[in-house]
């Protein structure tokens, strides 16, 4: 009897499914059911929607986000050498100008500021009491207001006009009456010629 070479088995059988990993063991095939694969793809296309409308807002429209100055002691407010103690606008340089705001039950101090058109402002804001909220009408400030913590955004003014300021959060009986207004004039022809 004529001996013919034994062959390996694995030749002639057929193979089911992925061939085996390293470990030895088959790979499982992902199955996406294509109902399943359609929503995913919405999703994804949703998501970079969304990551759109931020870097658009962030860098083309101006909106930021409030930060934290620092931390202080809501008794201190009226010590001498806290700029709380006589809030105010303060000018650094042409056209620069920082706000010093104090928010108290139920009001603002100062309630009402002037700033020439093109000016750019940074605002430092505190609560003496409970919590509130400052908002610009027309502009992108818009932060909570904290007792123990001085909130900070910068924004520019270059349109001439009345721009009113609220209290956003509830603070008590009143709250309707803490509202102030900045109003921001426009380039006197004196000034103007000054310039020149």
């Amino acid at each position: 009897m004529s001996e013919q070479p034994m062959e390996s088995q694995s030749q002639h059988e057929p193979t089911h499914g992925p061939a085996p990993e390293a470990g030895g063991t088959p790979a499982e095939a992902l199955h996406v059911d294509r109902f399943e694969g359609a929503w995913i793809r919405i999703s994804v296309v949703i998501l970079a929607v969304f990551l759109l409308a931020v870097l658009a807002s962030g860098f083309a429209m101006g909106v930021q986000v409030p930060g934290v100055y620092q931390r202080i002691d809501p008794r201190t407010l009226y010590d001498p050498g806290s700029p709380f103690a006589n809030p105010g606008l303060r000018e650094l340089a042409p056209g620069k100008y920082e706000l010093y705001l104090r928010a108290q039950i139920w009001q603002f101090a100062p309630n009402e500021i002037h700033i020439p058109a093109g000016s750019e402002v940074t605002f430092y804001v505190t609560s003496q009491d409970v919590q509130h909220g400052f908002k610009i009408m027309e502009t992108n400030v818009n932060m909570m207001v904290l007792p123990g913590q001085i909130s900070t955004l910068k924004t520019r003014f270059d349109t001439p006009g009345t721009y009113e300021f609220v209290c956003h959060e509830y603070c008590g009986q009143l709250h309707h009456t803490m509202f102030g207004r900045i109003i921001v004039e426009a380039p006197t022809q004196e000034s103007t010629a000054q310039a020149r």
